[in-house]
């Protein structure tokens, strides 16, 4: 259960830094407010996962979740680069956030 609640601190990371790009600054209500929501669920939702999951492997995953979700978000949404090197290198950190996941459930 807690690595379902992390996965979703994770997407909300992701949201709450796409976010930061439609909230011009703070200056737009609306998005402000989605991406402040956004932040607190986020970090909500982290600490409940804390509760069970090492704080850095609990940590890593979670920017990791974001560091993805961002990428492919910004390659969707804004048109970002899709160079092969930076989606291997994403896919790098997927593998090491499987990894994180992986090794934390076979040893405690």
């Amino acid at each position: 259960m807690a690595w379902s609640i992390l996965l979703l601190a994770g997407i909300a990371e992701a949201g709450w830094a796409i976010g930061l790009k439609y909230t011009d600054g703070f200056t737009r209500l609306w998005p402000s407010i989605g991406t402040v929501i956004a932040m607190a669920a986020s970090f909500l939702l982290l600490s409940q996962a804390l509760r069970t999951i090492p704080v850095g492997t609990a940590y890593a995953v979670w920017v990791g979740i974001g560091i993805v979700g961002v990428t492919v978000l910004g390659i969707v949404l804004f048109n970002e680069p899709r160079h092969p090197v930076r989606l291997i290198c994403i896919g790098l950190i997927v593998v090491g956030i499987a990894g994180l996941q992986i090794h934390s459930q076979n040893h405690p």
